[in-house]
């Protein structure tokens, strides 16, 4: 299986240089590139799996979306409220919720922006530079990758999320109340008794908040995906390269 060699020599080209990975294995540019996106597209397809499934955000310390730091008023004075702490939680299900929703429109974004990378860019991104980013680097990042989609797809994350959010928003939350419906019971509530405690009323934007925060997640995840290819591309080899790899570079028997 000539190919699978080239292929975990490929692999082993995001721990070291193209001169090695040419010496050894032979490979062309053009294989080079297809190995490194069908490589963004495992690590892509992971994140994307991983965020939108249910509690994905939820559940997940590092992801999950609080309320912004508008709102901190209100967190730490929710004990003033009747039924306060349950209104909370209820806001904090239905944002991560909706980041949930939203995720899984990543996936077809993701590999647009990789199935149209150049030779060059590819080659860039495996020596660890970001070839979207204005502001140039000759330091190596191992995230190299993923600021690269950022670069390349934020603004078409950004509509794509803020349509599913904001309808998530609005869904019904418990009965027939919704994420907007607890969120505005909970900031009236709390803006009742703000002047008494002598703090300001809130007034937040949960949409574009929420569309910011759960893209900062997708994109954390993404970049731990990234990492973990460049750190133990033997590993990941052996686990991938069945079942994904195999479609790009095939077999020869």
């Amino acid at each position: 299986m000539r190919r699978m060699l080239a292929l975990a020599l490929f692999v082993l080209l995001l721990n070291s240089s193209c001169a090695l990975l040419e010496e050894e294995g032979g490979l062309g540019d053009n294989e080079i590139a297809e190995g490194l996106k069908t490589a963004l597209e495992v690590g892509t397809d992971s994140s994307v799996f991983k965020t939108s499934a249910v509690d994905g955000f939820y559940k997940d310390a590092a992801l999950k979306i609080l309320l912004p730091p508008e709102a901190d008023v209100i967190v730490k004075n929710i004990g003033s409220v009747p039924g306060g702490n349950q209104l909370l939680e209820n806001v904090y299900l239905r944002i991560n919720r909706s980041a949930e929703d939203a995720a899984k429109s990543a996936g077809p974004i993701f590999k647009s922006s990789i199935r149209s990378l150049s030779i060059s860019d590819a080659l860039a991104i495996l020596k660890g530079q970001n070839p979207a980013s204005k502001k140039k680097s000759l330091s190596f990042d191992s995230t190299a990758a993923t600021q690269y989609l950022k670069s390349t797809c934020d603004t078409q994350l950004v509509e794509a999320f803020s349509v599913p959010i904001n309808q998530s928003l609005d869904k019904d939350l418990v009965g027939t109340m919704s994420t907007n419906d607890a969120w505005s019971d909970l900031s009236s509530a709390y803006n009742l008794v703000a002047p008494f405690i002598g703090k300001p009323k809130v007034n937040t934007s949960l949409g574009n908040y929420a569309t910011e925060r759960a893209l900062q997640g997708l994109f954390l995840k993404v970049g731990e995906e990234e990492i973990k290819i460049r750190r133990d591309p033997w590993k990941w080899v052996t686990t991938t390269v069945g079942n994904i790899l195999t479609k790009v570079f095939g077999s020869n028997s």
